[in-house]
């Protein structure tokens, strides 16, 4: 029963997951451009800094899920 429950939530999230994502992206650019500007003047370290830290919110996000994840299936 548990593994079937498992299988639906994992295909409602396969259906749901990539058109909820899909708003993260603007939030993610512009926060990392954002904070780029803060602490750089010129375009090139921005750019470059901005990407940095977008590659770091995207792998905490992806932390946070699969912890989330785990303690749900823990449950």
């Amino acid at each position: 029963m548990i593994a079937a429950t498992t299988i639906a939530c994992l295909f409602v999230l396969a259906d749901m997951g990539p058109l909820r994502f899909w708003y993260a992206v603007p939030i993610i650019t512009s926060v990392s451009l954002v904070y780029a500007a803060t602490r750089h003047e010129e375009m090139g370290p921005i750019l470059n800094h901005a990407a940095r830290f977008a590659v770091w919110v995207v792998v905490f996000m992806l932390v946070v899920f699969a912890a989330l994840q785990l303690m749900s299936w823990l449950q």
